[in-house]
């Protein structure tokens, strides 16, 4: 089985994480952003963990350039003073951008229940709107309304080489599993063909994964 749900908004920001002061969208969602958008609809961390198989690009590939004011500091113990920590920043995003996203569930080893009833929660959820909280396109602030994929609209006809491209963040077998899980980055080379984005198993050879955690 697997699951196809479309995700569209009016803006979108896919950042690599050597982008994070002047922000540089990639050209379409990374497998890392495409699994925060399904796992904000139907998540149990410790049961399974979304595999995207294949992102669509449905809507042309168009940027838009602003300013925006953030925060510099990240939020601790001590409470942020936002008038002494703001800062204005350039950010390249997308615009009026929509995304049919496939993928599978894959159970965790210690999972005592059946696939059938994940897919059967998942897709309830999806056909009546539910979430855990609302998708974002990368940044919070870009939301992210989503349906249950009719199949009728087609990926746009373009090639696209985007070159190594962020596939996660963190192990996926490892993720939620520990109470302190480390950041763990893996890249995938990403070729748009047609508007269709194949994207390998987490254990296939073409992801090239870290030697250990990055921030641990």
């Amino acid at each position: 089985m697997e699951v196809c749900v479309e995700f569209w908004g009016d803006f979108a920001c896919f950042s690599p994480p050597y982008e994070k002061v002047e922000r540089l969208s990639y050209p379409f969602p990374t497998p890392s952003a495409a699994r925060g958008m399904l796992s904000a609809i139907y998540s149990k961390p410790k049961e399974f963990y979304w595999q995207v198989t294949k992102i669509e690009v449905l809507s042309p590939i168009s940027y838009i350039s602003f300013k925006r004011n953030e925060v510099k500091e990240t939020v601790s113990d001590k409470p942020v003073n936002t008038d002494d920590c703001r800062t204005q920043r350039q950010t390249t995003a997308l615009k009026d951008v929509r995304y049919r996203i496939t993928a599978v569930i894959c159970p965790r080893p210690d999972f005592s229940g059946t696939e059938s009833q994940l897919y059967r929660q998942a897709l309830r959820r999806i056909r009546s709107g539910k979430c855990f909280m609302q998708p974002c396109m990368g940044l919070r602030e870009f939301a992210a309304y989503f349906e249950e994929s009719d199949g009728i609209r087609q990926p746009i006809p373009e090639d696209y080489d985007a070159g190594l491209m962020v596939y996660d963040v963190f192990d996926l077998h490892d993720f939620a599993l520990r109470k302190k899980t480390c950041p763990k980055l893996s890249l995938f080379h990403a070729v748009m063909k047609q508007g269709i984005i194949e994207v390998p198993p987490y254990d296939d050879p073409q992801v090239l994964k870290t030697g250990g955690g990055l921030l641990c």
